[in-house]
């Protein structure tokens, strides 16, 4: 009989053992979802922060391009032409 308390005494403290590292697992499962969190949102913030600055460069290159700058004069070229097209296809549309 003793033997069985004993036994009964162990199986006890490994429950509240497992209880507990359970617990702290838990609480430190969701301290790791929070900081997912935060960082998903820092990475669409700083995702949106990329496209502006790639949006703002290639106006940039645009504008040193039209300033008589060589080096991006192609691409802007490429660009205005497409321009004209979008606003001749405008055009059309509106006179339908």
């Amino acid at each position: 009989m003793s033997n069985l308390i004993e036994i009964v005494d162990s199986l006890e403290n490994k429950i509240s053992k497992l209880l507990h590292k359970h617990e702290l697992l838990r609480k430190k499962n969701k301290e790791l979802e929070e900081i997912i969190q935060e960082n998903k949102s820092r990475e669409a913030h700083l995702q949106n922060q990329l496209e502006s600055f790639s949006q703002e460069n290639q106006t940039l290159k645009s504008a040193n391009a039209i300033l008589g700058s060589n080096e991006y004069k192609r691409e802007t070229k490429l660009k205005i032409n497409s321009l004209i097209r979008e606003i001749d296809q405008c055009i059309v549309q509106l006179s339908e």
